[in-house]
């Protein structure tokens, strides 16, 4: 079975042929289609909208400890400074500067400014790692003001 169309002699393979047996061409964005910073940092954006919920919850979770008396609140406290609730901290702080530079980038977009090609690059590449350095920095600075200790 071949993806041409019958008579169409093209050897370029730009057509396929559906299930139903109806031919189409493919579509152009499959020839030219490339990754891009800017794609990575528009997926990043949304995954940090699913971990800010995951940060809503935790912070209910924690309104409910507070409202359950002091021992639920000693236990809220306990499991947050441990390892895994200090890695879970670690990442909420991450989605907070991601939304901080996403919503910068976004403004500044918004605006109407830096929508040629140099500055998209440059403002997707300091969305994509500036959290990340951003995050590392915010938790140094804890630990070396012994506000945060393992």
């Amino acid at each position: 079975m071949s993806n041409l169309p019958q008579g169409a002699g093209d050897p370029t393979g730009r057509y396929v042929r559906h299930p139903n047996g109806h031919v189409a061409p493919m579509s152009p964005f499959t020839d030219v289609w490339r990754w891009h910073v800017t794609m990575t940092a528009s997926i990043l954006f949304r995954v940090t909208i699913g971990a800010a919920t995951v940060g809503a919850v935790l912070l209910l979770a924690w309104v409910a400890a507070v409202a359950a008396g002091p021992e639920a609140y000693a236990k809220v406290l306990a499991c947050s400074a441990s390892p895994f609730g200090l890695f879970i901290w670690f990442g909420l702080s991450l989605v907070v500067f991601s939304f901080l530079l996403n919503g910068a980038r976004h403004l500044i977009n918004d605006a109407g400014k830096g929508l040629d090609l140099k500055s998209a690059n440059l403002m997707a590449n300091i969305a994509v790692w500036g959290p990340l350095v951003v995050t590392v920095l915010f938790w140094v600075v804890l630990f070396a003001a012994g506000k945060v200790s393992l």
